[in-house]
């Protein structure tokens, strides 16, 4: 009788190690919620900054699936109309929220647009996945004020609902006009990896826990 229950006892050891073993090596899936800047705008396909981080989840053998639901054009009260029913379908364990862009160059009211990014962001948490939010830039040439209030927008909102941050997208290309395509607003492809890289930090420290 001893034996068979240290029998029992390794069988049950074994059955939750394997069990956890499992649940540690399931792939996460990580959603992409984005505008023209993920989307791919004028690039061949699979030259943008999604599939370049499909590539790399895969170089690291980082078991991960990335949904790309990024639209040419979408604002942030679109991406918030959107965001619901793609939890929903996709039940991602990350989003990255790469959105803004287009209610700054559209003049929209900035806090009609932080709302919307807070609203976003809540209905991310409420559905157990982390959020990551990606800051953008304007141009100075729409007012020191719209443009600063634009900007600090992201961290503000990041550190309210402690979700992860990419400080600037576009870090390390903005400054270079050669990487532009030519309506000025787009970059080239030759941009996306530094792009990539600006997400990679903090998505990867997202990956591991």
């Amino acid at each position: 009788m001893k034996s068979l229950n240290i029998f029992s006892a390794l069988f049950v050891a074994l059955l939750l190690f394997v069990l956890s073993s499992n649940a540690h090596s399931a792939p996460k899936t990580i959603l992409v919620l984005g505008d023209s800047l993920s989307a791919e705008y004028g690039l061949a396909r699979g030259t943008g900054w999604v599939a370049l981080l499909e590539q790399r989840l895969l170089t690291k053998k980082i078991a991960a699936r990335v949904i790309n639901a990024s639209i040419s054009g979408e604002t942030s009260s679109g991406g918030k109309a959107r965001l619901s029913a793609l939890l929903e379908i996709h039940r991602p364990d990350i989003v990255i929220v790469e959105l803004g862009g287009n209610d700054a160059l559209r003049g929209l009211d900035l806090d009609a647009s932080e709302q919307n990014f807070r609203d976003m962001l809540k209905m991310i948490q409420t559905s157990k996945a982390k959020p990551l939010l990606v800051a953008m830039q304007i141009p100075p040439n729409y007012g020191r004020a719209y443009t600063d209030k634009f900007f600090s927008m992201y961290a503000k909102l990041a550190k309210e609902t402690k979700s992860a941050l990419v400080p600037f997208f576009l870090k390390g290309v903005a400054d270079k006009p050669a990487l532009f395509q030519p309506d000025r607003i787009h970059l080239t492809a030759e941009a996306h990896p530094t792009m990539m890289e600006n997400v990679w930090d903090p998505l990867q420290k997202l990956l591991k826990k």
